[in-house]
């Protein structure tokens, strides 16, 4: 099964039912956790129960425990891809960041939300290294990393506030 990116949404029944169990509970939030570190259990590997947890974190502004899951997703993109293990050492060669393809898109999005999430949790340095990475590799910023780098630098204020 795809989604309508064309990733691959795969996962044992048991998995999927858990992450099925975890939206029905959204407003429940210890409930809905519960269920995510079950299909997390279950399914470490599946990129969609890492895709929940990680926009489950993400969403909450529970942004140290989004990263992992992040970092997890970049990994598995990475490997997709072969791209290099350390998202410092990919250069815009290494795969059609300008075509908008599902697999180096993913890479792109976990990128800026770990430099998104790092700069809101203070490692404001880390955040800028990862969204200049994301930037770099996605120079038309079709992903805003450009525009997040200068929201960071005007001390979180966007343009629009």
């Amino acid at each position: 099964m795809l989604d309508e990116g064309g990733l691959p949404l795969e996962l044992p029944e048991p998995a999927r039912a858990q992450l099925v169990l975890a939206g029905a509970a959204w407003e429940d939030e210890p409930r809905a956790e519960a269920h995510l570190r079950a299909a997390v259990a279950l399914a470490p590997d599946a990129l969609a129960v890492q895709l929940g947890a990680y926009k489950f974190y993400l969403y909450r502004h529970r942004l140290e425990d989004a990263l992992p899951h992040a970092a997890v997703i970049m990994a598995m993109a990475a490997r997709r891809l072969q791209l290099p293990h350390d998202w410092r050492d990919v250069a815009p060669h290494h795969a059609a960041f300008d075509q908008i393809e599902p697999w180096p898109r993913l890479f792109l999005q976990a990128l800026i939300g770990t430099g998104y999430a790092l700069a809101r949790l203070g490692r404001l340095d880390e955040g800028r290294e990862a969204l200049a990475k994301a930037a770099s590799l996605d120079p038309l910023d079709r992903f805003g990393a450009g525009h997040l780098t200068k929201v960071i630098e005007r001390g979180g204020v966007d343009e629009e506030d």
